[in-house]
């Protein structure tokens, strides 16, 4: 905060909700991409740099660590689209829009909803509302907040209106986009600060990697189709 601002223009919570976001994010299990990237190329004995950039390139994907981002920009479209964001009939509406592909970037995915693991709550996502509910107050952005629990609570029923069978509930991408702008974080520097959160994982990791397992990690495919007889080109 120090280097975005030029000095200590930063208050003591907006600090302290810096380091709270540093930890929410922080390498948590070992099950998701990125951190299974840096173990594969671990497992192969490249160097450090190779490893953990492989995990960096995991991570900026919109689809991982790079959703917050992406949720950013939805919150924007949803606020431009939307004429009144406290009619929930009409956010509703537009939240269909989205998932039937016909709003936003037409991938008909609805950003920080959804997670492979949780599936109740996301315990992250939580932590993240209460800090976020708090500093939007006292920077005057209640509004744009409440919009934003406004969708975490239509999203689910939206969703399973278009045939999601699975539970569906908000995950920290929801929340920490929003929270990033609030604190002045330019858009460019929200995957490298989820980057600098996971590193003493990663590390650790892969020194587990190379101090026990000593195997090389490969996959193993199973065809999906039955063999083909082979054709001569001359017949073809």
């Amino acid at each position: 905060l120090q280097v975005l601002r030029g000095g200590m223009a930063f208050t003591r919570d907006e600090a302290m909700l810096l380091d709270v976001m540093l930890m929410l994010h922080a390498e948590h299990g070992g099950g998701n991409n990125s951190t299974f990237a840096c173990r594969v190329l671990s497992s192969s004995a490249t160097d450090p740099y190779s490893a953990y950039a492989a995990a960096i390139g995991s991570l900026k994907g919109p689809r991982h660590g790079g959703a917050n981002a992406k949720v950013v920009s939805m919150h924007e479209d949803i606020r431009a689209h939307v004429s009144n964001w406290e009619d929930e009939d009409e956010v509703a509406a537009y939240l269909g829009k989205i998932l039937d592909k016909q709003a936003f970037d037409g991938t008909g995915l609805i950003y920080g909803m959804g997670h492979a693991v949780y599936t109740l709550s996301d315990p992250r996502a939580e932590v993240c509302r209460r800090y976020a509910r708090t500093l939007a107050a006292k920077k005057d952005l209640g509004d744009e907040f409440a919009l934003i629990e406004r969708i975490e609570r239509l999203a689910p029923q939206v969703m399973r209106d278009h045939g999601m069978t699975k539970p569906i509930c908000a995950n920290i991408d929801l929340y920490t986009g929003f929270i990033y702008k609030m604190l002045g974080v330019p858009e460019t520097l929200f995957t490298p600060l989820f980057a600098v959160a996971r590193m003493a994982g990663w590390s650790a990791h892969r020194m587990e990697e190379l101090f026990c397992a000593h195997r090389i990690i490969r996959p193993a495919y199973r065809p999906v189709i039955e063999p083909l007889e082979y054709k001569p080109i001359a017949d073809r």
